[in-house]
């Protein structure tokens, strides 16, 4: 499987604020999303930042395109379409303003697909971004992110600050985007909502440490989670055990394969899990 972005062993540390980012691997298909999940300051947007090389990594390497990038690769950035959590633009200027400037930036800018996402997300081109709402701020960020064409969107917290109709509306785009093969999306995100409805993957971090990366097929048909008493609990087979947590009194085992858990444990009760309960699970949760 051909890969549009690989990372492996990446890590970047910060001496004064105690954080390092500690050899995150993974890898991102073409033609598919991947969510990033990791509570706020987990190194999402630290790991981002190395991506795109507006961090200086201390080691590991970074893959776009099946190559490292260097600052000096024009070309590679053209393929890449970029939305931060934040302020994406000066304040001052409009939508009309910024569409000259990323004409100026990038070569394959679309002026006329512009004007179609202000059209469609009712965005006016005169007005000065500061009178945005936080919603409108996103939407043209993710406007201006598609109309050069990119084959890979980079995507941290695009969808916070919509309504839960224009949020449903940009993950349709995220998915029409993908439709063509060589498009693929690194979507970062704590509505884990969102993520289930789009991502193929989904990575993990907590702590600055990739916990796992999982296919949503195996999240959604085998991925599973055990509610068990001790007895029942101290019966189970470790390789069974992704992760346990005590509550009351109650344990809850984070499982690989349902299934295959309810064949074994005849008598055990085995719930589906849901993105936000696997988190908790392995963030909160202990090993064998």
């Amino acid at each position: 499987m051909e890969h549009i972005l690989e990372l492996q062993q990446v890590t970047k540390a910060f001496p004064k604020s105690d954080f390092t980012l500690d050899r995150v691997s993974f890898s991102l298909p073409y033609g598919s999303i991947l969510g990033f999940v990791g509570e706020n300051g987990a190194g999402k947007t630290t790991t981002i930042g190395c991506v795109l090389n507006t961090i200086n990594k201390d080691s590991g390497t970074v893959r776009l395109f099946g190559k490292e990038m260097s600052d000096a690769d024009t070309a590679m950035r053209e393929k890449i379409g970029v939305v931060y959590d934040g302020d994406n633009f000066p304040p001052y200027w409009t939508a009309r303003q910024l569409s000259q400037v990323m004409a100026g930036l990038y070569a394959n800018w679309d002026h006329a697909l512009f004007q179609k996402y202000l059209e469609d997300f009712r965005l006016p081109e005169k007005q000065k971004i500061r009178h945005y709402s936080r919603g409108m701020t996103m939407k043209l960020a993710i406007a201006a992110a598609l109309s050069h064409h990119p084959q890979l969107l980079i995507l941290d917290e695009a969808t916070s600050g919509l309504d839960p109709v224009m949020r449903d509306e940009m993950l349709d785009l995220f998915l029409a985007f993908v439709q063509e093969e060589d498009h693929s999306i690194l979507l970062s995100s704590h509505i884990t909502s969102d993520l289930e409805k789009v991502a193929d993957y989904i990575a993990f971090i907590h702590n600055g440490k990739l916990l796992t990366t999982v296919s949503k097929n195996d999240l959604s048909y085998r991925w599973a989670v055990m509610r068990c008493r001790e007895s029942q609990f101290s019966a189970l087979d470790p390789a069974d055990i992704l992760a346990y947590r005590k509550r009351d009194f109650q344990i809850d085992v984070l499982l690989p394969d349902g299934r295959e858990a309810l064949r074994k444990y005849r008598d055990a009760v085995v719930d589906h899990a849901s993105i936000d309960e696997i988190m908790l699970l392995l963030v909160k949760g202990e090993r064998i």
